[in-house]
């Protein structure tokens, strides 16, 4: 299973995305796979059981301290393309968890 949690400043404004990135998630038939949004302030309650960490787009100045609060940890982190986010494009922000994902697995 894996998890990949949306950080933005209050958790709602990601809120739509991730709807929009479990349709697209039940599209491709990925049934292990857990999206899930949430504000900056309770994200630290959620990095154990995180796999993928992705930040909206007026979160991104938290991007350096959660290298390095992530550092260690098996956690992807990024921040979403504006584009993507504005647009709400669920399936290309799944796609960069994804891949996000599966870099890490590989060890990068």
């Amino acid at each position: 299973m894996k998890r990949i949690m949306l950080v933005c400043s209050s958790g709602s404004s990601t809120s739509l995305l991730v709807k929009k990135m479990q349709e697209a998630a039940q599209k491709k038939g990925l049934t292990d796979v857990e999206i899930v949004a949430t504000s900056q302030a309770e994200a630290k309650n959620h990095y154990d059981d995180t796999d993928v960490l992705l930040l909206g787009p007026q979160v991104r100045y938290l991007y350096n301290e959660l290298k390095k609060t992530l550092a260690g940890k098996k956690i992807a982190l990024d921040v979403i393309n504006s584009k993507d986010y504005g647009t709400m494009n669920g399936e290309a922000v799944l796609e960069q968890a994804l891949k996000l994902a599966e870099k890490k697995g590989e060890g990068e």
